[in-house]
């Protein structure tokens, strides 16, 4: 049951960028253990929830029809249930999804998403579970969804469980490129060769956006390269991207196939989305400011 007055609650759930990201080992049970530093762009799908008798999803949005035979396997309904398992209840909600971000993209949409759903059901009906379990039962849901559900900049490490918040992240615009291909992650992992990476964080965040790309060059994706064996259009896509005025640095992000590349100036990566849309238009293309705060919960009242 929702609190009194409120008529639904709507949350952002913005795209994760993996602005480096290492391989640092494999487990005996098969996980890879990682070490990532982690933003959120301006840009992501968005979540409205209102009471309901049942639990339901409805999808709309450019990139919803890549979701409708998922069915009641949809990470934000494994989501609702397991917050309603945690807070004992028998609750339903309608959850409107307007899925902006493309899917199997590397930017964490699916654990953005369920991280939005855990924060906005939460609130709407009116549970707070202990962190630790709420903690567990996010990592259950995907190894970004932890990150996802801080919901700000952040090192992330071991197998997603391990978030260590970063507060003084240098302002910078994120220019984010998709050339329409899903890529699996399973598949990536599964193609990554060469050794592992040590944990590289850094040990003096950077003042500026070109002290960024430049501490950013020493570091790596390790799932860049498996990546572009499956889908080689990420190299063209990185490539337009170092090639546009004012782009300081250009990296896939996550297990692809989005990249991305930071920008000082706001003007010049409009300029450079311009050109990659013009030049590409079947590509997604979209220009953000990097999130300096996590999302909160907007409640929307009774009209």
């Amino acid at each position: 049951m929702s609190p009194a007055g409120n008529a639904g609650v709507r949350i952002a759930a913005p795209a994760k960028i993996n602005l480096y990201l290492h391989v640092t080992a494999r487990r005996d049970d098969g996980f890879h253990v990682l070490d990532s530093l982690v933003v959120f762009a301006d840009v992501g799908d968005v979540l409205t929830m209102v009471p309901s008798p049942t639990l339901e999803l409805k999808i709309s949005g450019p990139h919803s029809r890549a979701l409708e035979n998922l069915g009641d396997d949809n990470i934000i309904l494994r989501a609702a249930r397991g917050l309603a398992d945690l807070g004992g209840i028998v609750a339903g909600a309608e959850i409107r999804l307007e899925k902006n971000l493309p899917v199997a993209a590397g930017i964490g949409g699916g654990s953005a998403d369920a991280a939005a759903a855990l924060k906005g059901l939460a609130t709407l009906w009116d549970v707070a579970p202990a962190p630790p379990a709420l903690a567990e039962l996010a990592l259950s849901l995907g190894a970004d969804v932890p990150v996802c559900l801080a919901g700000s900049a952040a090192y992330f490490g071991g197998v997603g469980e391990l978030i260590t918040p970063v507060p003084d992240m240098p302002e910078f615009h994120l220019l984010l490129v998709n050339p329409g291909v899903a890529v699996s992650t399973p598949e990536v992992f599964k193609a990554r060769k060469g050794a592992f990476h040590p944990a590289a964080r850094l040990s003096a965040m950077p003042v500026t956006a070109a002290e960024m790309g430049d501490a950013l060059r020493a570091r790596h994706n390790d799932l860049e390269s498996a990546a572009m064996t499956l889908q080689p259009i990420i190299g063209d896509v990185i490539d337009m991207l170092v090639a546009s005025p004012g782009c300081l640095f250009a990296r896939m992000s996550g297990s692809g196939a989005t990249c991305f590349g930071i920008f000082a100036d706001e003007a010049l990566m409009q300029d450079a989305a311009a050109a990659i849309s013009l030049a590409r238009p079947t590509w997604w293309v979209a220009g953000s400011a990097e999130r300096q705060r996590a999302v909160s919960v907007e409640q929307i009242r009774p009209a």
